[in-house]
């Protein structure tokens, strides 16, 4: 069987203007504070303890009973902000 030519591609150079100057690179990405870990696990901690007790003692504790489904709100938002956090975590 015989061997196809193998074609040379001239290399791409793009338009004038298309390409970027050097000075407006992104920024570099900055650790986060010493406090942003302990505080997103805290909170994560939190709002599944909130649903915990609400469940177990919840008709026992007067402000969760005047609460009533709000303690859901609360526990899982909690947990959502902890996730949140985690996100941007660096």
């Amino acid at each position: 069987m015989p061997k196809s030519k193998v074609r040379k591609k001239s290399v791409y150079t793009p338009p004038e203007g298309v390409l970027q100057p050097r000075s407006s690179q992104a920024r570099a990405v900055q650790p986060s504070p010493r406090w942003w870990a302990p505080l997103m696990v805290t909170l994560m901690v939190l709002g599944l303890l909130w649903i915990v007790v609400y469940y177990v003692a919840g008709d026992q504790i007067p402000f969760m009973v005047s609460l009533s489904a709000w303690n859901f709100a609360i526990g899982f938002g909690a947990m959502v902000l902890g996730l949140v956090m985690s996100m941007r975590w660096r």
